[in-house]
């Protein structure tokens, strides 16, 4: 496949730890996307509405949005699918003529990632990620819980908002807890299957626990890979190649 050179990248605060632009190289290569760039975008939050409107003009073409920007970037978008709307937040901006298009790949990227819904789900955290998460989970009719550190930005999700853990068939952790250090969010003990959306070399202490207890496990890397896919085919109007994309993001390639 040829195609002119394009760029993309990912936006967050922090973003280093992103594993999305080796993703996305092994993608461009694997379809023979020569010249084809994606980079790691550090922005803080004060800086966000300025430097990625300026995005186009330094010749990106459209960016995936991370912690803490994904309600941000809604409110950025000129266009917004009604999915991404309905969740209130984007974690995919491109960038056309007229205007920025915002979407939300995070939903169905993160169903795609854990095979059969579950009947019941206790959900961690109420930020960007987490009302996706709600939103996909509530779609195939699960019983949806949302435990949060500020109950209040949780309201309005369709969810049941707690105040303590409940249990549950299914844990989804959208919190970043774990992704810098062995800390657990939530002793995972008792949920049939555990989701972390926070990723880290060798697992997450949740992920491990979850494990060893003989829960069933889906990793952050999964449903990054799947997320990225559906951007991917956006920007390219290609199928995403989940297999090289997959041993990239788990540094395997």
């Amino acid at each position: 496949m040829t195609a002119e050179p394009k760029r993309f990248g990912v936006v967050g605060w922090p973003v280093a730890h992103s594993r999305s632009p080796q993703m996305h190289h092994a993608a461009y290569e694997a379809l023979g996307l020569d010249g084809w760039r994606y980079h790691r975008l550090p922005i803080p939050p004060e800086l966000f509405d300025e430097t990625v409107r300026a995005l186009p003009q330094a010749g990106f073409h459209g960016v995936n949005v991370t912690i803490p920007h994904k309600e941000a970037a809604l409110a950025l978008s000129v266009v917004v699918s009604d999915a991404a709307r309905s969740i209130g937040a984007v974690n995919t901006l491109t960038f056309e003529e007229g205007g920025i298009e915002g979407e939300n790949t995070d939903a169905p990227g993160f169903l795609a990632a854990i095979g059969d819904p579950p009947a019941s789900a206790l959900v961690l955290g109420a930020g960007g990620s987490a009302r996706a998460v709600v939103w996909a989970l509530l779609q195939v009719g699960a019983e949806v819980s949302v435990l949060a550190r500020t109950p209040e930005r949780a309201a309005g999700l369709g969810a049941t908002v707690v105040v303590d853990a409940v249990q549950a068939e299914m844990l989804v952790n959208c919190t970043p807890v774990g992704l810098h250090g062995d800390d657990v969010p939530l002793d995972p003990e008792g949920y049939a299957t555990v989701v972390d959306l926070a990723y880290k070399p060798g697992g997450t202490e949740l992920v491990k626990q979850a494990s060893a207890n003989g829960s069933d496990t889906v990793d952050g890397l999964e449903i990054l890979v799947r997320q990225g896919a559906l951007s991917f085919e956006r920007w390219t109007g290609e199928p995403a190649p989940l297999a090289p994309m997959r041993l990239a993001a788990r540094g395997q390639s």
